[in-house]
């Protein structure tokens, strides 16, 4: 049986955002979904809700899984709270928070906010298919 390796906790919610993207360069799936709270909320875009750390953690199997390299980002920070973003094709927008023992985790991660904002100017009946679909993202059935 092996070892879990020893991951870097995020003392400043800029932290999460670098650690994110570096161990998704690597393929460190669980490493990504460490960076959640355990009952995290993810919404990748497409209308459906992805709560709890395990099921983040398959989700971000599936993305790792296409090949698709995440970039860095930026926090704006106030107290205990802040809000991170990074530059997928339309944007994410996270919101993590300061967890008893000094270090942070996401609580509520938003992909595609671009589409939102987008998709809440659209006539009725307009297209409410997920950015991250159209860019070649497969989500397992669990996800979709």
């Amino acid at each position: 049986m092996g070892s879990s390796p020893v991951r870097e906790r995020a003392h400043d919610p800029r932290d999460l955002v670098s650690r994110l993207v570096s161990r998704e360069h690597t393929g460190d799936v669980e490493g990504m979904a460490a960076l959640y709270e355990a009952g995290a909320v993810l919404d990748p875009g497409d209308g459906q809700l992805i709560r709890g750390r395990e099921v983040i953690r398959t989700f971000y199997a599936a993305v790792v899984a296409t090949g698709r390299k995440f970039d860095f980002g930026q926090a704006v920070i106030r107290g205990d709270l802040a809000l991170t973003s990074h530059p997928l094709p339309d944007g994410t927008a996270e919101v993590a928070r300061k967890q008893s023992g000094g270090t942070w985790l996401w609580a509520v991660d938003r992909f595609a906010i671009a589409e939102v904002a987008s998709r809440s100017r659209r006539p009725p009946g307009g297209s409410q298919r997920s950015v991250l679909h159209s860019r070649g993202y497969q989500f397992p059935k669990t996800l979709r």
